[in-house]
């Protein structure tokens, strides 16, 4: 990110709003703001692949469900947040990966201007690509705040969207939705 572009384009939003953009309460806002951008959008141009490339061999054969992972990304439609919970099941084929790894790889698609449905789609396709499972699923409910702040003003309306990829059963995916709820 190029921040003294940022700095300078939030000082032109502000005088485009009619703020007086040298009062104290915004005299360092260009600058906070374009901070806050950096880190809201770190993701962009990291992989998970140095996350998920950590395994350890095991026979294990059933389903791995870590659910709960907390998540914030930003809504590429009007760069506001979004935010929820994602869940990632899979099914081992000779190897896992540390729990945190998961989490890390939530965080490296979230970290960048993103849609719900590709946020979802990318983790499901990272972890087949780098662990190489028999199947595996994501859960991601998440709540817009381009839904509910503004536009249609739905607050806490929340929206699902899922993704399976591999041979991932029929039981087993009604499993994950049962153990989500």
């Amino acid at each position: 990110m190029d921040r003294q572009k940022a700095i300078k384009a939030i000082e032109d939003l502000l005088d485009a709003l009619g703020e007086d953009r040298t009062r104290e309460g915004l005299k360092d806002t260009p600058r906070r703001v374009a901070d806050a951008y950096a880190e809201l959008l770190s993701g962009e141009g990291q992989t998970a692949e140095e996350h998920l490339s950590k395994t350890f061999t095991s026979d294990c054969g059933d389903m791995v469900l870590e659910k709960d992972i907390a998540f914030s990304s930003t809504c590429e439609h009007h760069l506001m947040p979004f935010f929820g919970k994602i869940a990632i099941a899979y099914i081992p084929d000779g190897k896992v990966v540390g729990l945190s790894k998961l989490a890390r790889t939530v965080e490296v698609f979230s970290k960048r201007l993103q849609l719900q449905e590709r946020l979802t789609s990318q983790i499901a396709d990272e972890i087949m690509r780098c662990l190489a499972p028999k199947g595996v699923m994501v859960v991601c409910e998440a709540e817009h705040t381009c839904m509910t702040c503004r536009g249609v003003k739905k607050a806490g309306s929340k929206t699902l969207s899922y993704c399976t990829k591999g041979d991932f059963p029929a039981d087993k995916k009604k499993d994950v939705f049962e153990l989500l709820k």
